[in-house]
């Protein structure tokens, strides 16, 4: 049997054994040139509730990519056009969306090389749909950990619950733009965090506004800061930090 049919009959076998709607609200793009496995991998998926595209070579994959603004990628490495590894590079330039990535390839070098450009996991083929599902949502959850109710950092707190801010004891009134952004920015501290990703996560994936939203919120938002606005860092050419 091919890696192909193996990887196939594995998947179809495993797919009804899981739980349907765990996946709600879940947007995967899986990019794929073998449709047969690009076929199943889909079906089991939206099985069990996630919401699925399917893209068969590189480019048409970071067209996809940037259109649906995913929650997940599956993305095999030998794709025509452009290969998985530069598409996964091309996407962390971008997003720290999660990425699992598919291939028929066991070599080790092949999997580090995947994982030091940013992959999440890493399944060679053939596989089996209940172990695609369970590193799915493995890597889903560890990039969605629990928020506590109360954010710190160096002067600032920050309630979610009541959306309150204070900054060194006394509280500075926000937007609730300004507040999701400063939200935003101290779930992810030290981080530096691209101009697009602050726009998917802080206005949606289907904001079409003015192109200078980020940088007008972020000025507002320094000069409430007053003498702490440094807080908020400029990486010039790429996007904002929060860092002491």
């Amino acid at each position: 049997m091919s890696e192909r049919r193996e990887t196939e009959a594995e998947g179809n076998a495993a797919t009804p054994t899981t739980d349907r709607n765990d996946g709600t609200g879940v947007k995967v793009l899986v990019i794929e040139d073998e449709e047969t496995i690009a076929e199943f991998v889909s079906m089991g998926l939206s099985y069990v509730g996630y919401q699925v595209a399917v893209a068969g070579n590189g480019r048409q994959g970071l067209d996809e990519f940037h259109r649906l603004k995913p929650d997940l990628v599956v993305l095999d490495v030998m794709l025509p056009e452009i290969d998985g590894f530069a598409v996964l590079r091309q996407i962390r330039l971008q997003s720290d969306v999660p990425v699992v990535m598919l291939t028929a390839r066991g070599e080790v070098d092949d999997r580090v090389r995947g994982l030091d450009l940013g992959a999440d996991d890493y399944l060679p083929k053939p596989f089996k749909f209940k172990e695609l599902l369970a590193r799915s949502r493995a890597v889903l959850r560890r990039r969605t950990p629990e928020v506590a109710p109360i954010l710190s950092f160096g002067p600032l707190s920050l309630r979610r619950d009541t959306r309150d801010v204070t900054l060194d004891g006394e509280t500075i009134l926000l937007t609730p733009r300004e507040f999701d952004l400063l939200e935003f920015l101290m779930r992810h501290p030290r981080q530096i965090l691209s101009r697009g990703t602050i726009i998917d996560r802080v206005w949606g994936y289907d904001f079409q506004g003015e192109t200078n939203v980020v940088e007008v919120h972020v000025s507002a938002l320094r000069q409430k800061l007053g003498p702490h606005r440094e807080l908020i860092q400029t990486v010039r050419g790429v996007g904002y930090t929060l860092r002491v």
